[in-house]
């Protein structure tokens, strides 16, 4: 592994770090029980007049690399909110649950913690599952709901797919990637660019060692404690918020008739905006579009 000094992951995370902190955020750590600690950015100095908007990230690199173009855009009109969900970065817990459900009430409880009363969800991916169970378990709570290339209504089936299309065993290996190989079909999967098929070994190593590697038996008890995904049914129960869904009409994820799907069964006010040309990471694909549609979508009223 190479020192950090040689590392253009951590040197990268340096620059990220620079951006959440010249957006007026800090980071913390915070205790909400049952021996859980989570990690989190959080302004520096709280503005009343702002409404507060939560980011949760996927699975792979911490929320520091997943939102870094989304803190930027929204931190000079909300107040922002960006956890690093149970064993990503430095969350962790004593707990046995793994599952999305437990990360939810998690960050629900962190929010309750830091008297964060009413609250608007942006959740991708795997943060999206998370953004839901927040939603629906605490409507009182959430404002409005943005599920971005999350399907929610994800079947057994779809996983086996597309470990099918990413040519690997399993879907361990794909989110969890070990080896460069593994790293391309990730990224082959999560974004519509092929340029990643040039980045040399080393390169991806120095990821894969700094993005990937850290706890990585925990993150895959979180892959098998999912409760979304385990059969061939969609169990979910309808929203009572304004639900904006996200998507890149080349995800190969969840494709775009997952999100067509959920449409019609996550609420009654549910409206589905296409970013064209990204795939699985619209928010970094085309920021710029995205951070359009989301505050198009919050600044309207109900």
């Amino acid at each position: 592994m190479a020192p950090s000094f040689l590392s253009f992951a951590s040197l990268y995370s340096f620059y990220l770090r620079h951006c959440f902190t010249s957006s007026g955020l800090s980071q913390k750590s915070i205790n909400v029980g049952d021996e859980t600690i989570i990690h989190f950015w959080a302004p520096t100095q709280l503005r009343q007049s702002k409404p507060n908007l939560v980011f949760i990230h996927g699975f792979g690199p911490v929320s520091l690399w997943q939102w870094r173009q989304q803190v930027q855009f929204f931190a000079p009109d909300f107040n922002l909110y960006v956890p690093d969900l149970i064993f990503f970065g430095d969350s962790t817990t004593k707990s046995s649950e793994r599952s999305e459900i437990f990360q939810a009430v998690s960050v629900a409880k962190l929010l309750e913690t830091l008297g964060v009363e009413r609250y608007s969800l942006v959740g991708t991916s795997y943060g999206g599952f998370v953004s839901y169970h927040i939603a629906r378990m605490f409507p009182e709570r959430v404002e409005k709901v943005v599920v971005a290339s999350s399907g929610v209504n994800m079947k057994k089936k779809n996983n086996e797919e597309l470990v099918k299309k990413a040519k690997l065993e399993k879907i361990d290996d794909l989110m969890l990637p070990q080896k460069p190989s593994d790293l391309r079909a990730l990224l082959g999967v999560a974004v519509s660019k092929r340029s990643f098929l040039m980045i040399p070994d080393f390169f991806l190593n120095d990821f894969i060692n700094k993005l990937f590697a850290e706890n990585r038996n925990k993150k895959v008890e979180l892959l098998s404690g999912l409760t979304i995904g385990q059969d061939d049914a969609v169990n979910i129960s309808p929203l009572q918020q304004d639900v904006l869904l996200v998507w890149g009409d080349k995800d190969q994820v969840f494709p775009l008739e997952m999100a067509k799907d959920l449409q019609g069964i996550i609420g009654k006010n549910v409206k589905l905006e296409i970013v064209k040309d990204t795939s699985h990471v619209p928010q970094i694909e085309n920021a710029a579009e995205f951070n359009k549609i989301i505050k198009n979508f919050l600044s309207a009223s109900p």
